[in-house]
């Protein structure tokens, strides 16, 4: 698929025929093009747990359930996806890499950082893995996990505490998706984002 159509066809995809598993050979590409990201200091300082088993897949659900009295139709469709992958960084790596001779730094203060790398390389891999879904003919949607259940992940999956987790991708093959509602904003305008030379006159 030519990149231009990869963008276009890019959407979140909440349904998932969860009788298609994916091919591990398509798995294992979604992962080796997340290892393309870039990151500063070429520090990779990040991790990727892949849940494919349904026991795996249920116990992520129930350790990151949202609120119970938000509508859950959203969850209840995506919880159908056959692999879920979750994206995690480890902001230590990157305040010991910018320690190392070559980088200048003579300490890891985090104070060095204006804004936290870590989270937006991690963030670079993931966008890699839903774009990567849909050049292969895949539906995923990147979600956050809900606000207090980090400890909740971490015990169920064993993951240590100097990874934090930025979302979660639900991937699978697409079945009929339900629109949201906030795409009814429709894009806002290239020259209300878009500002060349200065911001304003």
């Amino acid at each position: 698929m030519e990149f231009d159509e990869v963008v276009r066809r890019r959407r979140m995809v909440r349904t998932y025929d969860p009788d298609r598993p994916i091919p591990a050979e398509v798995r294992d590409k979604l992962l080796a093009h997340a290892l393309r990201a870039p990151s500063a200091g070429f520090s990779q300082g990040w991790g990727f747990l892949v849940l494919e088993e349904q026991a795996d897949r249920d116990l992520y659900w129930s350790v990151t359930r949202w609120d119970e009295d938000l509508p859950d139709d959203w969850l209840t469709r995506m919880s159908k996806a056959p692999l879920i992958i979750v994206p995690m960084s480890n902001k230590s790596v990157y305040l010991q890499r910018y320690a190392q001779p070559d980088k200048g730094w003579t300490d890891q203060d985090e104070a060095h950082w204006p804004v936290p790398y870590w989270d937006i390389d991690t963030g670079f891999a993931a966008l890699l893995i839903h774009l990567t879904a849909v050049d292969q003919g895949l539906g995923s949607c990147f979600i956050g996990l809900p606000a207090g259940s980090h400890p909740a992940f971490r015990e169920a999956f064993g993951v240590p505490e100097e990874f934090t987790p930025i979302g979660a991708l639900t991937v699978g093959y697409r079945a009929p998706d339900k629109r949201s509602p906030s795409l009814r904003r429709g894009h806002r305008p290239v020259d209300e984002v878009v500002h060349h030379g200065r911001w304003t006159g």
